[in-house]
């Protein structure tokens, strides 16, 4: 093995190791907050680089990982592709700016001041944990390991929505894990099944051998798994959860669960439809019913609230159904514009919460009832608000607008009732969002304010600048989207390319339990606990 090819590897586990290192270092350093902070930002931003890394690395070859030197199927395996580096990039960026918008708001001093009970040390080690959650679900190789990295979002989500300890907060903390353990123990179930159908969750090893199982199970199985992960993306029918949750919580957290969160179980839904079960109609097309439905149920939500927070967080379960109307078509343009929208939606829908909680605290309020005139009074973040949420409608040339042009595009070529009526409802559901933006816009910024709101209430600048950062990065998108849609392309080949399994097992045959661990190099690919193999694109 090369240096260079120790050095890819072994890049692969650090976006889980360094949240979870810097989190018992928060502990340690439990009474000295300024140095909690320090530790904090550094590991996201060490995350940061290694998700950059592993963006520009992936893009000829699967990185793997056998954690323990126990090889696949017997040990735990991290696998970085293309889609799980790009994930990992995005999401430890929004991470990073989150929390630096946190420490200027004061999140965790914030939460002491409401309840003696609640130390300040908790807020940056939890946030840590689910860190390292959110890296561990986009790398895990197995369903168990996955499995493993939702129970740790849940875990510390749970914590991070009741800071404070405020009745309101406590109530929708309680719904949320209540709803979490019911997608868990679904989660559970199918993977008993799959593994008592199978013999393994390895999900390199389960794509080989899926296929061999009878229909019934399989779709059991699908099924299963399928209704999980739909509940931890807020998916229609099982979504009416997240807008109930969400908006009491800390801006911050809000942000980060809005923009995160539900897209780690679109990821799952992702990477199980394209790798587990390529081909089934029967569930595409119920895919596309429930895309549709999400999109529409979720937008006439939106246009029913008079508060912002609310509004956005119907916004979000709609815009959820845009990703499963791309991974429904089961098409590599499909898949591929579902990517570039996953990217595009985690960075708005983010920096729109960051920029309510700054009118929140301009304001006074998020209610619509109560805001007004917000324009005159702070024109600056007028223009932070209007940025992304013109983005979020898919106003051209946006790159809100050119995901969905994607996802139309492949609807029309795809045909067929289902697909026309999904790009005729995504045109619709993008039309409505536009008209509940617009309707905030003019309430909160435009009209006179229904009271005096206070003059010298001032935004700290430490808040603002990750705010405008997210708002710059969502721009980026369009004026990078060129480049960006076409790694999304690969991405989305490289799904359904077998390079995945080739990547786990080098050898180029499903191992089985007592057979031998040695691997068999392919051209350029070392053997070993550690391999990268080469996807065929790219520079070797």
């Amino acid at each position: 093995m090369s240096w260079t090819d120790l050095t890819a590897t072994d890049l692969v586990p650090l976006p889980v190791v360094l949240p979870l290192l810097a989190a018992g270092l928060a502990l340690v350093f439990a009474r000295r907050p300024r140095v909690q902070r320090v530790v904090s930002v550094v590991a996201l931003a060490g995350v940061l680089a290694v998700g950059i890394a592993l963006l520009v690395l992936t893009d000829d070859r699967t990185l793997v990982v056998d954690v323990g030197n126990w090889a696949a199927p017997i040990g735990i395996d991290l696998v970085a592709d293309r889609l799980s580096a790009l994930m990992v990039t995005v999401s430890s960026f929004v991470l990073l700016c989150v929390l630096l918008y946190s420490l200027a708001q004061g999140v965790s001093e914030e939460a002491e001041e409401e309840t003696e009970s609640i130390p300040v040390s908790i807020y940056h080690p939890t946030y840590l944990v689910l860190a390292a959650g959110v890296c561990n679900a986009f790398l895990a190789g197995d369903l168990f390991n996955l499995y493993v990295g939702f129970e740790i979002l849940l875990a510390a989500s749970y914590v991070l929505l009741t800071l404070g300890g405020t009745g309101e907060r406590i109530r929708a903390g309680s719904i949320y894990v209540v709803v979490a353990l019911l997608s868990s123990i679904v989660f559970l179930i199918a993977i008993a099944l799959t593994y008592a159908a199978t013999g393994t969750v390895n999900l390199a090893q389960l794509s080989e051998r899926l296929p061999d199982v009878e229909p019934g199970t399989r779709l059991a199985i699908q099924l299963l798994l399928l209704l999980a992960f739909g509940i931890k993306a807020a998916m229609f029918p099982v979504s009416a959860w997240l807008p109930d949750s969400y908006p009491t919580a800390p801006a911050p957290v809000t942000a980060v669960f809005a923009g995160l969160l539900t897209k780690v179980g679109v990821y799952a839904i992702l990477r199980t439809q394209t790798l587990l079960f390529p081909t089934d109609p029967r569930i595409d097309q119920g895919l596309m019913w429930v895309a549709l439905l999400t999109m529409l149920v979720g937008i006439l939500g939106a246009v029913a609230q008079d508060d912002i927070k609310r509004l956005l967080s119907f916004t979000l379960v709609s815009h959820i159904g845009y990703m499963l109307f791309g991974i429904a078509l089961a098409t590599q343009p499909g898949t591929a514009a579902a990517i570039f929208y996953v990217v595009h939606h985690i960075t708005v829908q983010t920096a729109l919460f960051l920029v309510v909680g700054l009118v929140e605290l301009r304001g006074g309020s998020t209610s619509l009832d109560r805001l007004g005139g917000l324009a005159k009074l702070a024109p600056g973040l007028a223009i932070l608000f209007f940025i992304p949420a013109m983005n979020l409608a898919g106003i051209p040339p946006l790159s809100g607008f050119l995901g969905k042009v994607g996802l139309v595009e492949d609807g029309v070529r795809t045909g067929g009732f289902l697909a026309y009526t999904l790009v005729v409802g995504s045109v619709v559901t993008s039309l409505l969002t536009l008209y509940a933006i617009v309707k905030a816009w003019n309430k909160a910024f435009w009209q006179e304010a229904p009271q005096e709101i206070e003059t010298d209430a001032r935004v700290p600048r430490g808040m603002v600048v990750p705010t405008g950062a997210l708002v710059a990065f969502g721009l980026a998108l369009t004026v990078f989207a060129g480049p960006l849609y076409s790694y999304a392309d690969r991405a989305a080949a490289a799904l359904r390319d077998g390079s995945y399994v080739e990547a786990v097992f080098p050898d180029g045959h499903d191992r089985g339990v007592g057979e031998s661990n040695e691997t068999i190099p392919k051209a350029g690919a070392p053997a070993g606990p550690a391999s990268a193999v080469d996807t065929g694109e790219g520079t070797p």
